[in-house]
């Protein structure tokens, strides 16, 4: 595995043990990078930690003949995402690509939402994937500074859930919209030292996904396409994590089956101006005007 568009270049995936974090890590692995393979291993709800998966991916690659190391600390703790980084650097001598990928749910419609289950997954969603930019961050600065200028990758993955709203998952649809919104600020303040920064949304079938959508995840009989396996999704990432992207950052994208698409986020729209302050009537009518002339909204997930 010494050829490949990522040969030569070290990748970190965090949530690498099952799913998609597996696939990307394997799909890195085969286009010739070392990897990192971070999980905690802990449950589908974050709770226990029964095995260890990252150890079995890690050898799951050097058996193929790839370069690959475990980690197994927490990425949503400031000891936890230093080692990560750290480990990377004593392991391989660099970083290249940082993507951003644990994460777990703990699913209830909003009257039922327990704090701690707020707490739980926007930590692990959101802090765990600001805490390991951060210090991949720090890194690619002091490299930059140093004369040696990175073409450093981060890719982060957000959801549909995140994009457009999902019935019963408050806490998992905000945590993925502000991964959108820190995507966007890492992509405008980390280009000086030569960072691209990226997000997904994919839909493939994981752990978080196989019981909720059971029927639409299932695996076909046979040799039909498997719409819904994860390794779908890992082609468009491991490009983003490559050298060969050069130029593309600030970017979200959907990724499904054999489909890639670019997401338009908020922009304006229709708009009215009258020059002074409106009385609330008048807002009102402007407003249902504007709505009016507007484009219809994508429905929120699970919404009847």
């Amino acid at each position: 595995m010494t050829t490949g568009i990522c040969a030569g270049r070290v990748a970190v995936v965090t949530g690498a043990g099952r799913g998609l974090g597996r696939a990307h890590a394997l799909a890195f692995a085969a286009e010739g990078a070392r990897v990192v393979v971070n999980d905690l291993g802990v449950g589908l709800d974050g709770t226990g930690r029964a095995d260890r998966p990252a150890q079995r991916v890690a050898a799951e690659i050097r058996a193929l003949g790839g370069q690959a190391v475990a980690h197994d600390g927490d990425i949503a703790t400031a000891d936890g995402a230093a080692s990560l980084i750290t480990t990377a650097l004593d392991a391989f001598g660099r970083l290249d690509t940082l993507v951003g990928n644990a994460g777990f749910l703990r699913d209830r419609m909003l009257v039922n939402l327990d704090e701690d289950d707020w707490d739980a997954v926007v930590r692990v969603h959101l802090k765990g994937h600001f805490l390991p930019l951060k210090y991949a961050a720090a890194h690619w600065r002091a490299e930059a500074r140093a004369g040696r200028m990175p073409e450093a990758r981060v890719i982060h993955t957000s959801s549909g859930a995140g994009l457009l709203g999902s019935v019963g998952q408050g806490n998992y649809a905000a945590a993925k919209a502000g991964i959108v919104g820190l995507t966007l600020v890492a992509s405008a303040e980390l280009a000086r030292y030569g960072v691209q920064v990226n997000a997904i949304a994919p839909a493939a079938r994981t752990r978080m996904t196989e019981r909720t959508f059971a029927g639409t995840m299932a695996a076909p009989e046979g040799d039909a396409f498997d719409a819904m396996a994860p390794e779908n999704v890992s082609p468009l990432v491991v490009w983003l994590g490559s050298a060969a992207c050069a130029g593309v950052t600030g970017r979200v994208f959907e990724a499904e089956a054999g489909r890639i698409t670019v997401m338009e986020g908020w922009r304006p729209g229709p708009t009215a101006d009258k020059g002074a302050r409106w009385t609330p009537a008048e807002a009102g009518e402007t407003t249902l005007k504007l709505l009016a002339a507007a484009e219809t909204p994508q429905p929120v997930y699970g919404a009847r």
